[in-house]
């Protein structure tokens, strides 16, 4: 008794295949490795079309009135918020002579707060020079602002002080007024007013003195603030290195790039679901991988990949002359995204089974012109078009060569054989096309033999041979009678012997 590789239930399989979408974006790579280099240009590009200005740094240190320990850092942002105002740009534009616009002035420089108490001021320029003298002229400007900002505080502070005191001092010569005008007065009642009213005189009094003290402090402590406030470093030139900047930019380019490619890569992989393993394309189409090859390349390549190629073509040609050879049918090579590919088998295939069976004759049923139009050579098989398939004669054999991409007439199939061999390119077909392809064959009793893997993942090791062959996928009759040759002689059809895979590398064929 046989068991079926595939015979697990659908739903022991994963929502997510991680080795198959491994292999997909990995087959992917020219769109992601695209994105990469584009990103690596695109990072690039800035750094070397538009170098940075000549750029010079001040560092400020800031005294704050209301400064304390657990504060946010909300004071010096002020502070930065306050050096980008067209009064300080004017000012510093002042004391450098220029008659430049303050607005304009002001895209040329910018404050960042360091720590609660430091500002650092970045301003650009024509050359180092005038960047380091546009430094030191907004940060002196902007001291003497905030120097002057605080002390028109304290000022306003002292006054408002000094203003309570005057109206405290004016009641206090009122109540001693009184004072003096009760004292005249004699009964209990005078006695309780006269009372009141030195309490009254002896709270002003005390309040006068308190509001005296506190302006005092208001102005003693503002020398301290106005001291606190300094540029602590000189305005000095930033060494900006251009190749170090591109470098940098283009890294980060790279990395955004290689991301943004991967992620797409996969979304694409995701969503198209297109089998590239080997399993997953048997299960597919419901037949065996019995073969594998690379894809026939259109441009030239080295001598020592056209031998690896040549090797690969000659055992797969081996392979499928031993699965095709006894059979009583027609049998057929039918493509999915690789035509080129499939006409070279056909070639070769036809060769080897002439050389052993007699003349074998090409059913040219491809869309494209790859058997058509090409310039036959001495020896070559005859290659007929698919309306010239019923004047073959009998006793040649027939191999059809066609296609079931999207579009194909099923019911021509038959006349290329009633038998076939898919040969289909990895990750080009859909899963549903795929499903579509075997139950259409399996529609017009076409059994398949077995499935020719074309541009196969080097790196795949997963199993593509279904144990029970074609019965998985077929629904129709798959035993047929042995159809009698031209001679009356009755051709004895041979069960195909699956066999392994033919590797396009040095790997042992398994």
């Amino acid at each position: 008794m046989t068991t079926s590789t595939t015979s697990e239930p659908s739903a022991a399989a994963p929502l997510l295949d991680l080795q198959a979408l491994v292999v997909a974006v990995r087959r992917r790579r020219r769109l992601w490795s695209s994105l990469a280099l584009l990103g690596l240009l695109v990072g690039a590009a800035p750094a070397v079309l538009r170098p940075p200005p000549p750029t010079a740094t001040a560092k400020v240190l800031v005294a704050h009135q209301a400064d304390q320990p657990n504060d946010p850092g909300t004071l010096i942002r002020t502070d930065a918020a306050l050096l980008q105002t067209t009064g300080i740009a004017a000012k510093a534009l002042q004391s450098l002579g220029s008659s430049e616009k303050p607005e304009d002035f002001m895209r040329d420089y910018g404050g960042i707060g360091l720590t609660n108490n430091l500002l650092e001021i970045t301003v650009t320029g024509h050359s180092d020079a005038e960047a380091e003298a546009r430094a030191k002229a907004l940060a002196e400007a902007f001291v003497a602002d905030h120097v002057r900002r605080m002390q028109e505080a304290a000022d306003a502070e002292a006054k408002s002080l000094l203003d309570q005191r005057d109206r405290m001092r004016d009641e206090l010569a009122k109540v001693n007024q009184a004072i003096g005008d009760g004292s005249q007065q004699s009964g209990p009642k005078a006695s309780a007013n006269l009372e009141s009213l030195y309490a009254s005189r002896a709270e002003l009094t005390s309040r006068i003195t308190d509001f005296g003290q506190r302006a005092a402090e208001a102005r003693v402590g503002m020398p301290r603030l106005i001291a606190g406030t300094q540029i602590v470093d000189d305005p000095r030139a930033v060494r900006q290195s251009l190749p170090k900047t591109a470098a940098t930019d283009a890294a980060i380019g790279l990395v955004l790039g290689l991301v943004l490619g991967l992620a797409v890569a996969a979304v694409g992989a995701v969503v198209a679901d297109r089998p590239v393993l080997r399993r997953e394309i048997a299960a597919n189409l419901g037949a065996s991988v019995i073969a594998e090859l690379r894809r026939v390349p259109r441009r030239s390549v080295g001598r020592w990949q056209r031998g690896r190629t040549r090797a690969a073509r000659t055992r797969l040609t081996a392979t499928l002359a031993r699965t095709v050879r006894g059979s009583a049918e027609a049998v057929s090579l039918l493509e999915l995204g690789c035509a080129r590919s499939t006409s070279v088998i056909a070639l070769d295939l036809a060769g080897a089974l002439a050389a052993e069976e007699g003349p074998v004759v090409i059913v040219d049923g491809l869309p494209g012109p790859q058997l058509a139009n090409r310039r036959a050579k001495p020896g070559d098989p005859t290659v007929v078009g698919g309306g010239g398939a019923a004047a073959v004669p009998p006793q040649e054999r027939r191999l059809g060569v066609g296609s079931v991409a999207p579009g194909t007439a099923w019911t021509d199939l038959q006349h290329l054989g009633t038998r076939t061999v898919l040969v289909v390119r990895a990750g080009h077909g859909s899963a549903a096309w795929l499903h579509t392809v075997a139950r259409q064959l399996a529609d017009q009793r076409i059994p398949v033999i077995g499935v020719v893997l074309i541009d196969p993942d080097p790196r795949d090791r997963t199993d593509g041979t279904l144990w029970d062959g074609p019965h998985t996928a077929l629904r129709g009759r798959n035993e047929r009678p042995a159809r009698q040759n031209g001679t009356g002689r009755r051709r004895t059809e041979r069960r195909p012997r699956w066999t392994a895979r033919v590797p396009d590398s040095d790997q042992e064929a398994r």
